[in-house]
């Protein structure tokens, strides 16, 4: 049973851990996409879902609470203009995880982890058409059209 379990240690100490952690969140911050290990991805959720929910308060005493998360002043100063704007009607929610390979190496899941909504995001114009298509040679597709 997995009673007052509340966090993954992932293989790490304490110190290493958290550092590891706020290195993360701070380039997720920095670079809206990073790409890492499932278990990270969804341990590192935790913070950077943390770190908008401060910068969307706005108050000084936020601030000095991601700052002591996140590095970097160019990182705190976008957390809190451009991502707190974007985020101001989301109530929760703010990143996701894709699952893309298994990493050659030691065989580890990797997953891409990114802010919803960012900048440079691709988005399909119209959703795709799931229907099968057939598929007729061309030498066919002729013979059909001339007996019409």
């Amino acid at each position: 049973m997995k009673h007052r379990v509340n966090f993954r240690r992932l293989s790490r100490g304490t110190a290493h851990r958290l550092s590891m952690l706020r290195t993360m969140a701070s380039q997720l911050i920095r670079h809206e996409r990073i790409e890492t290990t499932v278990a990270k991805a969804k341990e590192l959720r935790r913070y950077a879902d943390h770190m908008v929910s401060l910068g969307k308060e706005g108050t000084l005493h936020a601030r000095r609470q991601a700052a002591a998360v996140v590095r970097g002043d160019d990182v705190l100063h976008k957390l809190f203009t451009t991502m707190a704007t974007r985020y101001r009607d989301r109530e929760g929610g703010y990143t996701r995880i894709l699952r893309t390979r298994i990493r050659q190496s030691d065989a580890a899941p990797m997953a891409f982890i990114e802010y919803v909504d960012r900048q440079g995001e691709l988005r399909p114009a119209k959703p795709p058409d799931h229907r099968p298509r057939l598929f007729i040679p061309a030498a066919a597709q002729a013979a059909i059209t001339q007996d019409q």
